[in-house]
């Protein structure tokens, strides 16, 4: 015992110490961001404001507005190729001095970042809710929280996961040493949706310049104005730590933008469809650079017997009505077990009429609008396919007081039972708040069902029985798991998230997703140099000596032989031929005549 006591005693020292370290407040720089053309002068309240009509043709410009009032935000330009090009040129100028920071400047740009995202988690989420139709709470959990926790790991771990990585060298290279050397790539591109433009924006970004990279990063024409408008906050904390001009930028446009994009980078991430993620794919084979596709999903929320289902139920309606409801691909097919699934359904039943959807600054709403214009009547077709297939709608959520004009920017949460995998509903991406119920009689079953999708983002399988639950996920062909929990995996920002089939492939956030942004490079240099270095055998030298194979193949067996005492006699051998005095060179004429 009195061996352990000075242990004991040094570890609550050092607890005590990082406690007091942590007290001491840290002196990080506050930036001021111009702010004075997204504040809301309260002009969107009048009934003269203008409500834009958007057009159905691409311009020169991107047209802004807000889903949830259709009241109109302005308007930024549609950049041509050429103008894309030399963005990404001024970036690669800019990558050449970044890449030669220290980490220390790096993690200070990381707390400017993120003591003004603290400070100001109002504004960001009302910007954020303006341009694409979200409540604050949702924005807050979907665009704060994930960009915090993102930012606090790269603070933690990210310089750790960045440093030469060493590496066992193998039994005929115990003299050297092997490691792994991340270097960046020069200039990232990054395509991303509107679902997120906060966090998809800062998400790639943070990523690749910490890893030492420059990004171009083209926002979504559904969410340019936000994007913009957070363009400054990361370019004023570059500014404030010395950081070069234009190591990021955003970009404007549609998919001539976009096209110039990935034809111009190093690298290139896409948030986005299956549809265009290919046409990237396409693209960026022109000029072979590395492709990170995240595309969507149709994740399966399976509900066993033996949950509580009251708490499962809560889980499930936030899992659906705020996460696919207007904002990301999330749960879209719910497997619940026959024995609870007259239960559940009225649990969730009950969650759903009490949700009401409106104009998320205008009133306490629990949901938003739809992003994207015209996004309801496609919600409305995959509702209808299902009821002439025989499904049934058994409760709908309500919409509040909302402006003629945008009627058609809102649907309510749907529940339908009696599904199945014929119906468009559970096999296409809805991105709407509707919960399809679909019953199983044994895991087997279950499995199958999840398994038929063309897509494999993620899955969320509950049980009372943890092993049972995590024996089900295993089976489950996707990127992403939790076990007894919806989403949660994405706050854990030291896990790699992606997943496999029409989802994509590629990992952005965790160690894969950091180590993406670099150049991956293979290092071995001699580890007792210069007593010790490399020189080519006797009988392998050239001219190569009649024994040459004999010893080759002895050296084999001595290196990876099965038995001990093979290896032994191989090594004799190889010891043999290394002593002997080598033949003199037989020329092909002589051996010919």
């Amino acid at each position: 015992m009195a061996f352990w006591w000075p242990l004991i005693v040094i570890a609550i020292a050092f607890a005590i110490c990082k406690l007091l370290l942590m007290l001491i407040p840290d002196n990080v720089p506050s930036i001021d961001v111009d702010t004075s053309d997204v504040l809301d002068d309260g002009n969107q309240a009048k009934d003269n404001s203008f409500i834009y009509i958007p057009s159905r043709r691409h311009t020169d410009k991107v047209q802004c507005y807000e889903p949830a009032t259709m009241k109109y935000l302005g308007y930024f330009p549609a950049l041509k190729p050429d103008e894309v090009k030399e963005r990404v040129v001024q970036a690669r100028k800019a990558q050449k001095i970044w890449a030669k920071s220290s980490f220390k400047q790096r993690r200070l740009f990381l707390r400017i970042l993120l003591k003004y995202i603290i400070e100001h988690q109002d504004l960001i989420c009302n910007i954020s809710s303006r341009d694409t139709g979200k409540t604050m709470v949702d924005a807050s959990l979907g665009e704060i929280m994930t960009t915090c926790e993102k930012i606090h790991w790269l603070l933690s771990e990210g310089e750790k996961w960045l440093k030469p990585e060493y590496r066992s060298c193998g039994r005929s290279m115990l003299h050297k040493v092997a490691k792994v050397e991340f270097s960046p790539f020069g200039v990232v591109g990054a395509i991303v949706s509107w679902n997120y433009p906060f966090h998809n924006i800062f998400n790639p970004m943070l990523a690749a310049v910490f890893s030492g990279n420059s990004i171009v990063i083209k926002v979504s024409e559904h969410a340019s104005w936000s994007g913009c408008f957070y363009l400054r906050i990361i370019q004023t904390a570059l500014a404030a730590v010395g950081a070069p001009e234009n190591l990021v930028e955003v970009i404007t446009g549609f998919a001539e933008t976009g096209e110039a994009l990935v034809s111009s980078v190093d690298k290139i991430i896409f948030v986005g469809s299956p549809g265009v993620g290919k046409k990237i794919m396409r693209s960026a084979s022109n000029t072979l650079i590395p492709v990170t596709l995240e595309l969507g999903g149709k994740d399966a929320f399976i509900v066993c017997e033996d949950v509580d289902v009251p708490h499962v139920a809560q889980i499930a309606a936030r899992g659906a009505l705020q996460s696919s409801g207007q904002n990301c691909a999330g749960a879209e097919r719910f497997y619940v077990h026959k024995d609870v699934y007259s239960s559940f359904v009225a649990e969730i039943v009950k969650i759903v009429k009490s949700v009401t959807a409106g104009p998320p600054l205008s009133g306490k709403y629990d949901m938003g609008a739809i992003c994207m214009q015209e996004h309801s009547e496609r919600l409305q077709y995959l509702v209808n396919d299902a009821l002439d297939k025989g499904a049934e709608i058994v409760a709908r959520g309500s919409v509040g007081n909302i402006g003629e004009g945008a009627v058609d920017q809102y649907f309510p949460p749907t529940v339908i039972v009696n599904v199945n995998h014929t119906m468009k509903l559970m096999q296409e991406e809805a991105f709407g708040p509707i919960l399809p119920i679909m019953k199983f009689s044994s895991d087997e079953e279950v499995v199958q069902l999840a398994n038929d999708s063309s897509y494999g983002l993620g899955c969320a399988v509950f049980s009372g029985s943890q092993r049972r639950a995590r024996h089900i996920a295993s089976q489950l062909h996707c990127g992403v798991a939790a076990i007894n929990d919806f989403a949660s995996n994405y706050m854990c920002q030291s896990l790699p998230f992606g997943g496999v089939k029409d989802s994509g492939f590629g990992r952005f956030a965790g160690i894969e997703g950091l180590r993406a942004c670099c150049l991956v490079k293979s290092v071995v240099e001699d580890r007792w140099w210069p007593f010790i270095k490399t020189k080519i055998p006797k009988p392998i030298q050239y001219p190569i000596a009649e024994n040459g194979f004999e010893f080759q193949e002895s050296l084999v067996h001595t290196l990876y032989g099965l038995n001990i005492w093979d290896r032994l006699r191989a090594l004799v051998n190889v010891l043999k031929i290394l002593s002997q005095q080598p033949p003199a060179p037989t020329s092909n004429r002589r051996r010919n005549d």
